[in-house]
């Protein structure tokens, strides 16, 4: 979904994360408009429509219709359905001991919109953060018929390590990420660590940081990228050990260019109960 300001236009994110991250392909979208009518010109949100249009287009899918309401605040959303072959949908609950983790998209959303917002971010870094947003998840699709990736989920509110614990409690696992091998965006190492952040990055820590154990090295503004919201993130994947070379590439090839390998899953042991995650400086 995304939110504008007045006399301000950003581009729709995409359409269909949760369809992608499941390994199914989007069929049609609806849109959902709310627009301060007496505030913003037509002109914009006209725009904002057109960018939807856009994003569909780019998915292959129709925008079959939708609902327009009257709102204090600019909001624009798409609501999408779509299909996946029974024997090829994924769930972030299926994952195996053993399984390497990958991840899609660098992380660093919440930081750089919120720079956005208070006018510290350059055009750089605009052009960096919307394209991140606003790439297909569909690399998903692709990949749901591999047997080899066992579970995948999508990155979104709750950062990297909220959607990693789903996993993990789901699953009956412990999870291991390696700090150093987590894709960032440039800009946003620099923004967390002056205090840039959305508040939501103190209140995911708030609901679900006594599951995660950190290492002695893992710097404050790290972990907060971490647990950061992204508005369309990439892609977590876990894939049988042995085969993650293959699969990194093959996601690097269909255009993601930052994907990482960034740590395990891996049996309970006394020290390491399952649904918890450990970070490691590495």
């Amino acid at each position: 979904m995304t939110h504008g300001t007045s006399g301000e236009w950003r581009p729709p994110t995409p359409s269909g994360g949760d369809v992608y991250a499941m390994g199914g392909k989007p069929l049609l979208a609806l849109s959902v408009l709310g627009m301060p009518v007496n505030k913003l010109p037509a002109g914009v949100i006209r725009r904002i429509i057109a960018g939807g249009a856009d994003v569909c287009r780019q998915a292959g899918i129709p925008l079959a219709g939708g609902h327009s309401i009257d709102s204090p605040e600019p909001i624009f959303g798409l609501v999408v359905a779509g299909l996946a072959h029974p024997d090829h949908i994924r769930a972030n609950s299926t994952a195996r001991p053993g399984d390497v983790l990958l991840l899609t998209k660098p992380l660093g959303v919440g930081a750089m919109t919120t720079a956005v917002k208070k006018g510290l971010l350059d055009e750089q870094g605009y052009r960096q953060v919307m394209a991140t947003m606003t790439q297909l998840n569909t690399v998903g699709a692709l990949l749901s018929a591999d047997t080899r990736v066992h579970a995948m989920t999508d990155v979104t509110g709750f950062g990297l390590l909220g959607h990693l614990l789903e996993v993990c409690r789901g699953s009956g696992l412990h999870g291991r990420v390696a700090a150093g091998a987590v894709p960032l965006m440039g800009p946003a190492r620099g923004l967390a660590a002056r205090g840039v952040l959305p508040g939501a990055v103190q209140r995911n820590w708030d609901s679900y940081g006594a599951s995660v154990s950190l290492g002695s090295g893992v710097e404050p503004w790290l972990r907060d990228l971490f647990v950061d919201p992204q508005t369309s993130g990439g892609l977590l994947l876990a894939v049988e050990r042995g085969t993650e070379e293959e699969i990194l590439r093959r996601v690097q090839d269909a255009g993601f260019a930052s994907a990482a390998v960034i740590g395990s899953l891996e049996a309970p042991t006394a020290g390491r109960t399952a649904g918890t995650v450990s970070v490691e400086q590495q």
